[in-house]
């Protein structure tokens, strides 16, 4: 029976174009267990062709029919292929991660086809290390980043001797909560009273955001940190993009990152932000485009609102967004993770007097002009609302293994969108914090420089607050 598609999800997939598809998608790089044979990745290929059942999430694809009343429903694919879906490729000689890179950023650029299931899964070997990797990519209408990244992980183990896993589409792997079963397969008759309710919360709490609306507002007009911005510069990443794709990756060690946040008394997620922004600044000077203000970034937080309880009787925790300053108009390192850390600090501070439910439409208050310059076609005239998007989302803390193989590295493949060419998101694992850079092939040349320009810029952090 078709289910509703959300207004979130159809959002998503009303906003894909040729120019930006709307698929989020990680790469994961595995070392084969010591009894592995000379055939392992063709092996694991084939064992997902022999898949008994798919997850419920992986065969519903996007209609638009009499049976769904006109409106768009997700349907199951009767005619589903899983030879379409998981695909085996090996990489030409001789299997550099550079050879590895240029094939998912190719892949990345690829729409997924409306009239099947949205989501594909790369079975890679020919690294001439000998490791095998994974490239899986869904649609954002069926999960957004985080839940994907968790979707990946939710079947790995940390048990080198498990066998027998199967891969995240399999129904006997599948371990998403209730709450995103009865998501993804509420009929079209049922009227969801969780939304109504929601619905009344946020009206409760309405009459307590034009106050915190006009506060937020005075911060962004002043040039402080807030859910809004009014001082991004114009800069070469706000521009109109093309649909071609550029991925490039790398970790660094979380002991180093970490060192650096303790000797300055920020946090980890400051000195990544400082990483990025002294990165952005010497590639920007490299390209002779670097703003004289400088670059604002959107980082997605998770807070702990201070009205743990609204009149909605809503929970204390929200997720929003703070435009944070990145420094890029500053030469010093020290200075650079000071600024930003003060910025992080007051545009929590602007989100954590409010309900979770003021937070959410705050932060949907300051995402609003990144969606209507490019419908408007204002891109590169008027000044943009922000200029990247750095997120950094927390892995397994432990060594994970998949069929005996051990997962040595795990990066996300982000959505570039139109004014915004770059999109930088952060996955920790283990003892490594692992950088996904995703960006227009053609808007952002020699994106893979800014992997040097990160590397340098620790080491500028380390020297700076005395670690190394």
């Amino acid at each position: 029976m078709p289910t509703t598609i959300d207004p979130t999800s159809l959002g998503f997939l009303l906003a894909e174009n040729r120019n930006q598809p709307m698929h989020v998608a990680g790469l994961q790089l595995f070392e084969l267990p010591p009894d592995a044979g000379p055939h392992f990745a063709r092996e694991t290929y084939e064992a997902a062709l022999d898949t008994e059942e798919v997850a419920p999430l992986f065969r519903k694809r996007p209609t638009r029919s009499l049976s769904s009343l006109g409106q768009w429903a997700w349907t199951d694919d009767e005619q589903f292929d899983i030879e379409y879906h998981v695909r085996h490729s090996a990489l030409p000689e001789p299997g550099r991660i550079r050879e590895l890179l240029e094939l998912v950023s190719r892949l990345h650029g690829q729409r997924l086809a409306r009239e099947r299931p949205l989501w594909e899964a790369h079975i890679i070997e020919g690294l001439a290390d000998g490791r095998v990797a994974m490239y899986t990519k869904l649609h954002h209408s069926l999960v957004d980043g985080i839940s994907a990244m968790k979707l990946m992980q939710s079947v790995l183990t940390s048990d080198p001797d498990k066998r027998g896993m199967g891969l995240p589409f399999e129904a006997r792997a599948n371990t998403r909560s209730k709450k995103v079963r009865e998501a993804t397969e509420r009929p079209l008759t049922e009227i969801p009273m969780d939304a109504l309710r929601s619905a009344f919360g946020i009206t409760a709490d309405a009459a307590g955001l034009p106050a915190a609306l006009v506060r937020t507002l005075n911060k962004g007009v002043r040039n402080e940190a807030s859910a809004f911005s009014f001082h991004a510069p114009k800069s070469m990443f706000n521009v109109n993009i093309t649909g071609s794709r550029r991925f490039a990756a790398d970790d660094w060690p979380l002991e180093r990152i970490r060192a650096i946040s303790k000797a300055s008394r920020t946090t980890l997620n400051d000195v990544v932000l400082a990483m990025c922004g002294g990165a952005l600044r010497n590639y920007l000077r490299e390209v002779n485009r670097l703003p004289v203000e400088s670059l604002v970034s959107m980082v997605p937080v998770g807070l702990k609102s201070r009205k743990a309880e609204s009149e909605s009787g809503g929970g204390g925790n929200a997720v929003g967004s703070v435009m944070v300053k990145l420094g890029t108009d500053l030469a010093d390192p020290a200075d650079r993770l000071a600024a930003i850390h003060g910025s992080m600090v007051a545009g929590k501070e602007a989100l954590e007097s409010m309900t979770p439910n003021q937070i959410v439409a705050m932060s949907a208050l300051g995402m609003a002009p990144s969606l209507a310059i490019p419908m408007l076609r204002l891109n590169g005239i008027v000044r943009p609302p922000f200029n990247v998007i750095i997120s950094n989302v927390p892995g397994p803390r432990s060594t994970q293994y998949l069929n005996g193989a051990k997962l040595t590295g795990t990066y996300p493949v982000s959505i570039p969108m139109q004014g915004m060419a770059l999109n930088i998101t952060c996955n920790s694992y283990a003892d490594d914090m692992g950088f996904g850079l995703t960006g227009c092939r053609r808007t952002v040349p020699h994106l893979q420089r800014l992997l040097v320009h990160l590397d340098a810029e620790l080491t500028e952090l380390e020297n700076a607050t005395g670690v190394s």
